[in-house]
């Protein structure tokens, strides 16, 4: 997880799990990293995040990434920065803003979960698609809560169609994040 430090971008947590060497972190990921702002080095702010990010880690394998990402495009800035990470038995499930339909693509040996998402929050979209509910956490530290999530994700069948993300790309719209709040 320490190698994803430099990459976490309005952190909500990061700690160690019961299970030893298990570590969770949410908040967001830079995906492409804004430009240097000055002779010190500082950057701009990111230029693209995958938002609501989860990523939990045992040791030094990546076991669970997920998040939300307004384009599907942004996929190989994705895989730039954790693809190396990314092989048979991880976990990814992005929630995306620009496609119509959820599909399964294979990356690296491991299966990538797009579902289409223009509002929501991943965290309860994943909790619902798995029919867990709060009481199901009860007691549980945050780390051990994507634990349990991560545990429940390994089990679930996905029954959407396989396509590749070139494929995909190819058929995105023009969707926009949703955001309700104050005005």
């Amino acid at each position: 997880m320490d190698r994803y430090e430099s990459l976490f971008f309005n952190a909500n947590f990061k700690e160690a799990a019961s299970e030893a060497g298990w570590v969770a972190y949410r908040g967001e990921l830079v995906l492409k990293e804004g430009e240097i702002a000055d002779a010190q080095g500082r950057r701009k702010p990111p230029v693209e995040v995958m938002k609501q990010a989860i990523v939990l880690t045992a040791g030094d394998e990546l076991k669970l990434l997920a998040g939300s990402i307004d384009e599907l495009q942004f996929f190989p800035a994705l895989l730039d920065k954790y693809g190396a990470d990314i092989k048979p038995g991880s976990l990814v499930v992005l929630y995306t803003v620009n496609i119509d339909n959820p599909f399964i693509a294979n990356v690296n040996g491991a299966s990538v979960v797009c579902i289409p998402m223009v509002q929501g929050m991943v965290w309860n979209e994943m909790c619902e698609v798995l029919g867990l509910e709060k009481g199901d956490f009860k007691g549980m530290s945050a780390a051990d809560k994507v634990v349990k999530v991560y545990e429940e994700l390994k089990s679930h069948v996905f029954k959407y169609p396989a396509a590749t993300i070139e494929e995909a790309v190819g058929k995105t719209n023009a969707n926009k994040r949703e955001n309700h709040g104050a005005v």
